[in-house]
């Protein structure tokens, strides 16, 4: 009994060692330069129309992708956005007003970048939809922290390889009030922040070397 047991783990671990050999994680991480993050903020209200919406952008963002092949669902990501780098663009709008929206939107009555200075999202699964004329669509499930809260979120995302790197295209529909973060209003209300916002971003991550230090994938 005692060969058989032993002969049966041998085949075993001989079976989870060829998957894993078959499974190859290659290392990418973010480039800032080449990459965007937008969000895009909408007014509501009896008196909207004295408003505008708000575009805004996030000029320092970080994070790696570990993509497997051949199996793509194995891949995990990390992604950080520095809150104090969120920029109002509002084109067309005077500078004086604009720096007002965005003194607003950092202070503590909206993201209180002071003391929640980072937004991550970590990924815990990813989930192949379609491939099509190079394009692969994935659903990445994971944590998004944001003003102190995390929230379980799942984003749909274009993956494609160009000249050597990853782009990963999608956008995200998102509630403030889930973070714990009340809609600016004035006028009693007549004129509001809408809770929903919608993000959307353009990643292009380039493949690490062994001399940039590569962080060892962790299986989940």
């Amino acid at each position: 009994m005692k060969k058989i047991a032993a002969a049966l783990l041998a085949i075993m671990l001989s079976g989870v060692l060829t998957c894993a050999r078959r499974e190859n994680f290659t290392p990418y991480t973010v480039d800032r330069k080449q990459s965007s993050l937008e969000i895009r903020v909408s007014r509501e209200g009896f008196l909207k129309a004295l408003g505008h919406d708000h575009v805004i952008s996030a000029t320092e963002l970080s994070g790696q992708i570990q993509l497997a092949q051949p199996n793509v669902t194995q891949s995990s990501v990390t992604f950080v956005a520095a809150t104090s780098s969120l920029v109002v663009v509002d084109p067309g709008e005077a500078e004086k007003d604009r720096n007002e929206v965005q003194s607003t939107m950092l202070g503590d009555k909206v993201l209180d970048a002071a003391r929640y200075p980072q937004i991550q999202f970590t990924s815990s699964g990813v989930r192949f939809v379609t491939q099509k004329e190079g394009v692969t669509e994935l659903q990445i499930e994971g944590t998004l922290r944001l003003h102190g809260v995390e929230k379980l979120v799942i984003i749909p995302v274009r993956l494609r390889m160009t000249g050597g790197n990853l782009t990963a295209d999608g956008e995200l529909p998102l509630l403030q009030s889930n973070y714990g973060i009340a809609p600016i209003k004035v006028g009693g209300g007549a004129v509001r922040v809408k809770d929903k916002l919608k993000i959307s971003f353009h990643i292009v991550a380039e493949p690490l070397s062994e001399s940039e230090g590569i962080t060892p994938h962790n299986s989940r």
